[in-house]
């Protein structure tokens, strides 16, 4: 038992350290196919109406996740994908004035679910909308959350697209998650919505942590996009993400410094290219093209971080063998027992597997 709860006198979860358990999981596949949409339709009873405009087939295969946060409530809703059309409106006598975000993802032709609009709506007044998405994302919050109106939700595109990388990240997030993150996340989540909702000082401040974690991802998202300009500066990062340099340093403090976490990322990328055995680039090409402008620098770089040469990484790579050493991946900071440690540490792409 940890000595500051001991001393505290705060009550001992013996489940803290669990994996964050879904609530509920329920796939259509388990009745026959022309029941399915119907079994799908009883799933959102007393939410929303549901209506099948377009089917490819008499089949609907669905799964649905919840995992129940404190008051708050993240779906996961896996669609048939390409060949079906829904219907959903607002239930005219509605049981819940819940605010519900969501973010809807559709599978590109490489294969990759790629995020849609995000939308913030109110369960308790109308609605109607229609389509067939991949994926659907919601996090459902009571209409208790501080100084928000659901009668009249007000919140600019640029906060409507902060709360949704949130989202994203905190459904990337749940199979890193503990029993014991719970209180945290429901105050995190509840801070920023506030925040974005209703700005003030204190909502602001209060919301450092979560907002700290969006930012990290975006500037993450940045840097893989462009990991071959041997340009890429702090100060380059700092105007191009909208972040001051001192956040963009204690932001990247879990992976020893900006500067590192770049060096890092790039020597990982040329790692991947020398072992795919497709790949037919010369080396020099490849540490280039990964933003190394010498050569002999980024094979000392590349020895001092694997441990064997880039030469001998592809002949092993090719080979078909994988080497420990070089298969080595990131490593987190090891305090991650705040939400917001765990969700930067998960956007910058830091393994947490090897401290559990």
């Amino acid at each position: 038992m940890d000595a500051r709860i001991r001393s505290a006198g705060i009550p001992y979860d013996p489940f803290a350290d669990q994996p964050l358990r879904c609530t509920v999981d329920m796939s259509t596949s388990s009745v026959r196919a022309r029941e399915q949409f119907e079994l799908f339709q009883s799933w959102n009873d007393g939410v929303f109406d549901v209506q099948l405009l377009k089917a490819a087939d008499a089949s609907f295969q669905v799964r649905q996740r919840i995992w129940q946060l404190g008051d708050l409530a993240l779906i996961a809703v896996e669609y048939p994908g390409f060949g079906y059309n829904i219907q959903w409106e607002h239930r005219k006598r509605p049981l819940l004035d819940h605010l519900m975000l969501y973010v809807p993802a559709t599978r590109s032709p490489d294969g990759v679910k790629r995020a849609g609009k995000p939308a913030l709506r109110c369960l308790a007044l109308p609605d109607i909308g229609s389509g067939h998405n991949d994926l659907l994302v919601a996090l459902f919050l009571p209409s208790t959350l501080p100084a928000t109106n659901p009668s009249r939700i007000e919140v600019s595109d640029a906060k409507l697209n902060f709360l949704a990388d949130y989202l994203l990240l905190l459904y990337r997030s749940l199979p890193d998650l503990r029993e014991g993150d719970m209180p945290h996340i429901v105050t995190a989540t509840r801070n920023l919505f506030a925040a974005a909702l209703t700005p003030s000082n204190d909502h602001l401040q209060a919301a450092q942590g979560p907002i700290a974690t969006v930012a990290a991802a975006r500037i993450a998202q940045f840097l893989m996009e462009r990991l071959p300009d041997p340009d890429l500066t702090p100060d380059k990062l700092c105007r191009a993400v909208g972040v001051s340099r001192s956040r963009l340093y204690r932001i990247f403090e879990p992976a020893g410094g900006v500067s590192n976490y770049i060096r890092r990322k790039r020597l990982l990328k040329s790692r991947d290219a020398l072992a795919d055995s497709s790949d037919r680039r010369t080396i020099s090409r490849i540490a280039e093209e990964c933003g190394f402008t010498d050569a002999s620098t980024y094979s000392r770089m590349f020895k001092l971080e694997f441990g064997i040469s880039p030469k001998e990484a592809r002949e092993l790579g090719w080979q078909g063998v994988r080497h420990a050493a070089w298969l080595s991946t990131d490593q987190p900071v090891e305090d991650v027992c705040s939400l917001s440690n765990l969700l930067i540490n998960n956007s910058l792409g830091l393994s947490l597997s090897s401290k559990r």
